[in-house]
């Protein structure tokens, strides 16, 4: 292939270091009969790879001219589905699957909306493994009353396991990127306790951390007021980060219990 030059608008950086896509591949583990779905195959570093191990890889490729690279393979096991993966949808395209196993290096650009995306599909997903901005990893796993403790910690670690592997730098990949990487391997679960509102759940969330510098009281007055948050067994003068994943879901419970939509 000649040589693809990375585009600014697609978030594109290429992994370029054999060893470390040895080690990614080795830590996804692959079987021959899992259904995989890649996103972003970018020039196929980790494609080769896994393409060796599996029957079927299926790839998500929005550059029109990587995906013709992909299909010029000639490689009746490579699926290649040109689309925007924030347009993905995995129940359409793998009906009645619960065992799909998601890969990828993420474009730093999307990474955050894309995880959001994936999460509200997650009955389809065994496993996801990401290679992402470290910044996005530390906040996914982040516990709470750290500084990076927000909307995407409470939300992932509600419905997922959550576990930061190894660090990638930046001189892996061309062009090499200003930031630091990470691969993070994340395992949906049934949630404990389970909000019995997951859409109110996540308003309060959003809502609470888009002001993360107010307290309950005053972060969540237009939804519940200081009498739904002292019911959830919370103080209305704690700020969002210094409540836990639990405490969100209890908070949610009451509220859906007040009438809250």
């Amino acid at each position: 292939m000649q040589e693809h030059r990375a585009r600014k608008r697609f978030g594109q950086n290429f992994l370029t270091d054999a060893m470390l896509v040895q080690r990614i591949v080795r830590a996804i583990a692959p079987q021959a009969d899992d259904c995989m779905v890649e996103i972003g195959p970018g020039q196929g570093a980790l494609t080769g790879p896994l393409r060796e191990m599996l029957n079927v890889l299926h790839v998500v490729e929005i550059d029109r001219d990587l995906a013709t690279h992909l299909r010029e393979r000639n490689d009746p096991g490579l699926r290649v589905i040109e689309q925007d993966a924030l347009q993905l949808d995995l129940q359409a395209l793998f009906p009645g699957r619960d065992d799909l196993r998601v890969v990828g290096n993420l474009p730093y650009n999307i990474s955050t909306p894309l995880l959001f995306h994936l999460l509200q599909q997650r009955a389809s997903i065994r496993d996801m493994h990401f290679l992402l901005q470290r910044e996005v990893v530390d906040r996914m796993a982040a516990a709470p009353g750290s500084g990076v403790y927000g909307r995407l910690s409470v939300m992932l670690q509600y419905c997922c396991a959550v576990e930061p592997l190894f660090h990638v730098p930046p001189e892996a990949f061309r062009p090499r990127p200003k930031v630091q990487s990470r691969v993070v391997r994340l395992i949906p679960r049934e949630p404990h306790p389970i909000a019995e509102d997951p859409a109110l759940l996540e308003r309060l969330v959003k809502s609470a951390f888009s002001m993360r510098r107010k307290t309950l009281r005053n972060g969540l007055r237009a939804w519940v007021d200081a009498d739904v948050i002292r019911e959830a067994g919370l103080s209305a003068e704690l700020r969002p980060e210094q409540v836990s994943v639990d405490e969100w879901v209890t908070l949610a419970n009451v509220a859906t219990g007040r009438g809250v939509y």
